[in-house]
């Protein structure tokens, strides 16, 4: 099948040419693989090698490969593309170890199309995203950002491209969530904008360039998605990522696959490669969307390993065994460290890593611990725990963090934590030393009362001693009110050493909740 890229001026100069008979297009889809190339438990954490003899695991690259590969099979001769919105980098000793190669070098073999930039590509600055740009053999796209006036990027990142598939141009636009610089480390040379004007405005550029098919392939999670659907006007579908939401026509509790928005399709394919999306769309002779089908396909033992992938994994995974392997505590059962309860109720992680955080340096005078939902990354189960456990729930490398703030200021972050608790964002806090109680109805800014601190009543112009992560020190995820603290030392043990010791030191660990979040 013709497949290629073209510019926007070359598409400008073809004719519109005469009306063309109904049109098909297959879109293959993941998103937010988070750097799992290893075979995921059903923790989505890495699985074990004789847990996935044993048909336990999902997922992993080398299944991914198999299915896209399987639908390209099944669909040959049809139109078909292979997308994915954003977030290969970080989330496993794989992008901990080889920094973004590993997850380039899998995307090449199996034959994407084009990506978008997620915000984790940003993980280690602009640099990280250069190696992608630089390595990857097809399109990287962000349609809202302004590279022009970076050293290293500028000229290096397209904000959307025309594929030729099956004689008919396809347009793909893209946008980034414009909180990256809270979330990520991208550089002050990269300038963010409002992410609905600038997909307007690619949309626009491609509709006069003859394109009536036009794709927007996101990574701002489920909420924006949608609301770009319905007022980007000129888009066929949306394909998105970034919130790890499942759309599913089988499994309870999933959206809709796809979601309607207005007439717009919208899909997403959760995240850590568990599933991959295959949307089917098909076009009147005008370019609308007349029908739009298809579903997520969960990627579990049934789906067998592409060979050559799978053994180039374990070559991969040779250097990192030793570490991963090392047992260094014991669990009594599953802690959780869910994405849906982490980042929205006290969870069981949450106080595990918190409590580890305030235990390391109790005695410094410090009182209270905050983390920052969104830094604890899966679950761990039952049994024994080795380091690459405890390095898949903290891959982010931050170091431990004190510093001093008055209470004032700790409210105003307890409010920031919770002020977009409804879009599931990575700021909720997850504390130790200290409770709270949060008003999700209430406006943001105004949630939080009843804030205790060794059990005594907050004191707004007391100073306390405070200890998080670097990340979070530093302003991530909105928490701008530490930068300025007092008394600042960013460069404790890692985050991943201080959790690991602190269960050596509690073994066999009981994971628990204690009511010190409390959601009306």
């Amino acid at each position: 099948m013709l497949r290629k890229v073209l510019s926007t001026s070359a598409a400008m100069a073809l004719l519109a040419g005469a009306a063309h008979a109904e049109y098909t297009l297959h879109i293959i889809h993941i998103n937010d693989l988070h750097s799992r190339i290893e075979p995921i438990s059903k923790y989505d954490s890495t699985c074990g090698e004789e847990d996935n003899a044993e048909g336990k695991c999902f997922g992993g690259v080398a299944r991914v490969a198999t299915m896209i590969n399987q639908l390209r099979g099944e669909l040959d001769g049809e139109n078909v593309i292979v997308l994915d919105a954003g977030d290969q980098y970080q989330g496993s000793l794989m992008y901990t170890t080889y920094k973004g190669d590993v997850e380039i070098e899998f995307m090449n073999k199996i034959g994407f199309d084009a990506m978008a930039v997620g915000n984790h590509e940003f993980d280690d600055g602009d640099e990280g995203l250069l190696k992608l740009l630089d390595g990857a053999k097809f399109p990287v796209l962000s349609g809202n950002l302004d590279v022009s006036q970076s050293n290293i990027l500028a000229g290096k990142l397209q904000d959307h491209v025309i594929l030729e598939v099956g004689g008919e141009k396809i347009g793909i636009v893209s946008a980034l969530a414009t909180d990256t610089v809270e979330t990520s480390s991208p550089s002050a040379a990269v300038i963010f904008s409002d992410e609905i004007e600038n997909l307007q405005h690619d949309v626009d550029m491609l509709t006069e360039a003859g394109v009536t098919k036009i794709i927007a392939l996101n990574h701002v999670g489920v909420t924006k998605d949608m609301d770009i659907a319905e007022k980007v006007s000129g888009l066929d579908a949306v394909v998105g990522g970034h919130s790890h939401t499942k759309f599913s026509n089988t499994e309870e509790g999933a959206y809709a696959y796809p979601t309607m928005v207005g007439g717009v399709p919208v899909v997403q394919a959760y995240a850590y490669s568990k599933y991959v999306g295959h949307l089917e769309l098909t076009f009147d002779d005008e370019g609308n969307v007349t029908a739009a089908t298809g579903d997520t396909i969960l990627l579990d033992a049934s789906v067998e390993e592409d060979a050559e992938i799978k053994a180039r994994v374990a070559e991969l995974a040779g250097p990192i065994a030793e570490m991963k392997a090392k047992i260094v505590a014991e669990t009594a059962a599953d802690i959780d460290g869910s994405r849906d309860t982490c980042r929205a109720v006290e969870c069981q992680m949450g106080t595990l890593v918190a409590d580890a955080m305030l235990d390391r340096v109790k005695d410094q005078g410090v009182e209270i611990a905050i983390q920052n939902g969104g830094g604890v990354r899966a679950s761990i189960p039952g049994g024994m725990v080795t380091m690459g456990d405890v390095l898949t729930v903290l891959p982010f490398q931050n170091t431990l963090a004190t510093f001093e703030v008055t209470g004032e200021t700790m409210v105003s972050a307890l409010e920031n934590g919770v002020s977009q608790m409804e879009e599931g964002a990575g700021r909720f806090p997850q504390v130790a030393g200290m409770s709270f109680t949060v008003d999700p109805s209430a406006e943001a800014g105004s949630r939080i009362s009843d804030v205790m601190v060794g059990g005594a009543p907050i004191e707004m112009d007391k100073v306390y001693g405070v200890v998080s992560n670097n990340y979070v020190r530093n302003g991530g995820d909105g928490y701008k009110m530490f930068v300025d603290a007092m008394n600042v030392y960013d460069f404790g043990p890692d985050l991943a050493d201080v959790l690991a010791e602190y269960m050596i030191e509690n073994a066999p660990y009981q994971p628990y909740t204690d009511g010190r979040i409390t959601v009306k």
